[in-house]
């Protein structure tokens, strides 16, 4: 990644013009043959539009906040696909890729949004064909006796295929022991992994302590997930940054007090929940409880009068009421 080239507004979009460049330079020159339609696109045409594509990718993972790891990694994903394909059509060995992921981190962080972004990824790419998200967790999978919680986890299998099943917090199927249903299921996810293999991705996510044991459950489990990314979490000036974007996103803008009691708070608040704590997902639970205090304030304040618009934009200090323990 050291050869971006920062671009006229100091983002780096570098990636992309560098690789077309290499595409360019070794495409060799088309022989026409009169089997072969005129219009249809050469590959250095094809791999052009991909890389457009891939643009718009980049776009939605510019809009989050940090995660420049996890953005470094999606990009790693795209250039093998693209050199994949570069690989076939010059008719080299090309040997079968595994996508199936692990999500390590704490609540908040990212990992399902990340997610929806690759299954979007994969189905531009060409190699899932629906490229949608089913996301669930243990009581999706595990069923109330013998058998049932087989059948419910090949249903959900057959839901995602052409996509991505996403198991959220994927250790607690391995928490009851060996006569725990959740075996079943792990058993039946391992064996579906290669009933239908390269036909839909599988991403188990949680706490990363507890996904690291939860793959020592089955002997087959480690070597089926290639792709292994830790999700860090959000630093106080990221919070404040993924607040004031959640704001914005909802016509509203904060003041500059409002931000420093609202930092106070998280900085308390990161220091006694540790593991607890949610990260992004605290601040939008934070800021959404605002929002209804700000209503509140204006509907007792203006009760034979409308507020201004920059009124009803505004997030006070009074609006965040936060407690002294770091509840909202």
């Amino acid at each position: 990644m050291n050869g971006r080239v920062a671009a006229a507004n100091g983002r780096p979009e570098g990636r992309p013009s560098r690789q077309i460049n290499v595409i360019l330079r070794s495409q060799e020159p088309p022989v026409l043959s009169s089997a072969v339609p005129e219009k249809e696109s050469t590959p250095a045409q094809k791999n052009v539009v991909q890389h457009s594509l891939y643009q718009e990718i980049q776009k939605e993972l510019d809009k989050l906040v940090g995660l420049e790891n996890i953005k470094d990694i999606v990009f790693e994903i795209y250039a093998l696909l693209q050199i994949t394909q570069m690989r076939q059509e010059a008719g080299l060995a090309n040997g079968g890729q595994v996508y199936h992921m692990v999500f390590k981190g704490n609540p908040g962080t990212g990992k399902t949004t990340v997610a929806r972004i690759i299954a979007k990824l994969f189905q531009r790419m060409g190699v899932l064909t629906k490229g949608h998200l089913i996301e669930v967790e243990r009581a999706d999978l595990v069923g109330e006796y013998i058998g049932h919680t087989a059948q419910k986890t090949r249903d959900l299998v057959k839901k995602a295929l052409g996509g991505i099943l996403f198991i959220d917090e994927a250790y607690s199927l391995a928490r009851g022991g060996e006569k725990d249903f959740g075996k079943e299921a792990i058993d039946c996810l391992v064996k579906s992994m290669e009933d239908f293999k390269n036909q839909f991705v599988l991403i188990l996510a949680g706490y990363s302590d507890e996904i690291d044991f939860f793959l020592q459950t089955n002997p087959g489990l480690p070597s089926r997930f290639p792709i292994q990314v830790e999700f860090p979490d959000y630093s106080v000036d990221q919070l404040i940054q993924i607040s004031e974007l959640m704001a914005k996103e909802r016509d509203y803008i904060l003041m500059p007090q409002a931000i420093m009691k609202l930092r106070q708070h998280l900085i308390q608040e990161k220091t006694e929940s540790e593991h607890a704590f949610s990260n992004a997902r605290y601040v939008r639970n934070t800021i959404e409880k605002t929002i209804r205090n700000q209503a509140v304030r204006l509907l007792n304040t203006y009760a034979n009068a409308n507020p201004g618009k920059l009124e009803l934009m505004t997030l006070r200090t009074e609006d965040f009421k936060l407690d002294l323990k770091g509840t909202v």
